[in-house]
């Protein structure tokens, strides 16, 4: 009876990961976490074509396919309600633990929970340029694992979950390593994909209240204050996150890492700023088929 009791305190952890058609990557991932985490749960965004599902159910996995969204954030909450755990180990399809993180995530599994007042751990995420990673500390702060009870989310694209408590913040890395380079000015004008994101959050914006999205104990809260001001104040926050936040964040990244990278900094910041005009449009066109 002891040694259940014991085993019932420990922090199990429910690997969750959405994904479009990377299936191969997938299959990866799966790998480098054994050991990590005690439930699988993949939601594929849109029609699985690649044979994901047999990938997951193969590793004792749960599958689930949702309307396409064009981003994972919309289907977290739908995710995090499914799971048997609270605690919720966030990876993409093109990432994978290092050894030591892996280890960490190991040894958190069987090491009673005694603080109540963290509601997730984040991590560095090393800059990869498609072909090799070019830094080793920045950017820091990525979310891998968080309490879903201490946490509240609204599922848009690039919202990130919102702490009752706080993030313990490690020096252990995530490896992201996706087959493309994943900042620059082609990434940015010319992927299909971030047209999408930059089309669906601004059109997520135009209500007066997140109501519509999916939530996470949410509780009829009002916009997040990052997205209030892309709402109210639109010109004045492109402005700021180009011509302000540009500078200081450069100034952070040398701090960490010894060295600049301007585009990789610049990268999230045009993206930001090009919603803010795609909101300001669609705003414009919602009045005009008003009157």
């Amino acid at each position: 009876m002891r040694r259940r009791a014991l085993k019932t305190d420990m922090p199990a952890i429910t690997l969750v990961v959405c994904l479009y058609n990377e299936a191969d990557l997938l299959q990866r991932l799966i790998e480098r976490t054994q050991g990590c985490y005690d439930e699988l749960i993949v939601v594929h965004d849109g029609q699985d074509t690649m044979g994901t599902r047999a990938i997951v159910e193969a590793a004792g996995g749960r599958f689930f396919e949702r309307p396409r969204a064009f981003q994972q954030e919309p289907h977290w909450p739908f995710a995090w309600g499914e799971a048997k755990h609270d605690w919720i180990l966030r990876m993409d399809a093109d990432e994978a633990p290092s050894f030591a993180l892996a280890e960490w995530l190991k040894n958190f599994r069987v090491t009673p929970e005694t603080v109540a007042d963290v509601s997730g751990y984040t991590c560095v995420w090393p800059l990869w340029n498609g072909k090799r990673q070019v830094a080793s500390h920045w950017p820091g702060n990525r979310i891998f694992l968080l309490h879903r009870q201490r946490v509240r989310f609204i599922g848009m694209a690039e919202q990130v979950p919102v702490p009752d408590g706080r993030w313990e913040k490690l020096s252990l890395v995530l490896e992201h390593r996706p087959q493309r380079l994943s900042y620059g000015l082609r990434y940015v004008f010319t992927r299909p994909q971030a047209a999408n994101w930059r089309r669906v959050i601004a059109e997520s914006l135009l209500p007066d209240t997140p109501a519509h999205l999916e939530q996470w104990r949410w509780e009829k809260r009002p916009w997040p204050e990052a997205w209030e001001v892309v709402r109210t104040r639109p010109v004045r926050t492109a402005l700021i996150r180009v011509l302000w936040w540009f500078p200081c964040s450069l100034i952070e990244q040398w701090r960490i890492e010894g060295r600049p990278f301007p585009m990789a900094v610049l990268t999230p910041l045009l993206m930001q700023s090009l919603i803010c005009l795609k909101y300001i449009r669609l705003r414009r066109q919602k009045r005009r088929d008003a009157d």
